[in-house]
């Protein structure tokens, strides 16, 4: 069995082999892994940390607070309201926002600690009721109400999870949705802000990388099988 470090490695192979020279952010994906598990990877190199439980992340931030400098704490979970304002004073990006009635909610809290929030608008490109997010009128419409109406909000791109497939090739039309959706955001509104497209995931993020993504969340290729039941 491979050591984090080691997994690591290997993937940043495999990402500089399907991005062709461009630069491409690694995101440990720490949830339901130990404390432990997440230092290892921060001592590896790892930059980016992503969390999607508020009560799970805390405990854990609290442990590695000797560790975390410089380290880009991420929420991707889905973001109740009640829990907006543990997740501006902790997260340095919330990949998750989906409403405007979320977003009303991260400006309120971010301007009473005097912070511009950076957020990602999630934007659901399958149709599995499972899986959170915004239509792809609703990711202008968020945009646009930010834009005007949230001045402690700093939207710098996308968030997207594309549905599972055994073939992975099923993958590429939803990830190449997203593409278009960011590309068009970021080229009509002329957003110096706007940059990342954060999608990939541990089975996908190759092809994520070849169909535009400039961020992919990696857990278990990183960490191992999640155990779900801990």
């Amino acid at each position: 069995m491979n050591t984090i470090a080691e997994n690591i490695n290997d993937i940043k192979k495999r990402i500089e082999k399907a991005s062709n020279g461009r630069k491409i952010t690694l995101l440990a994906v720490t949830k339901t892994f130990s404390a432990e598990c997440a230092k290892q990877a921060i001592d590896t190199g790892i930059l980016d940390i992503a969390e999607s439980k508020i009560q799970e992340a805390l405990p854990k931030f609290e442990v590695l607070s000797n560790s975390l400098n410089g380290i880009n704490k991420h929420f991707i979970g889905h973001l109740q309201s009640n829990k907006a304002k543990k997740a501006v004073l902790n997260f340095d990006l919330i990949q998750s926002l989906d409403s405007i009635d979320l977003a009303k909610d991260i400006n309120r809290h971010a301007k009473d600690i005097n912070k511009v929030q950076k957020c990602l608008i999630e934007f659901k490109v399958s149709t599995e009721e499972t899986k959170y997010g915004a239509s792809k009128e609703k990711v202008y419409e968020i945009y646009d109400y930010c834009a005007l109406n949230c001045p402690n909000i700093s939207i710098c791109g996308i968030m997207t999870i594309a549905p599972f497939f055994d073939d992975k090739e099923l993958v590429r039309p939803y990830f190449k949705l997203a593409y278009e959706v960011f590309e068009n955001i970021k080229n009509t509104k002329k957003d110096a802000n706007f940059n990342i497209l954060s999608m990939g995931m541990s089975d996908d993020f190759e092809i994520a990388i070849q169909e535009g993504s400039n961020m992919v969340r990696v857990g278990t290729a990183i960490f191992g099988e999640r155990n779900y039941d801990k």
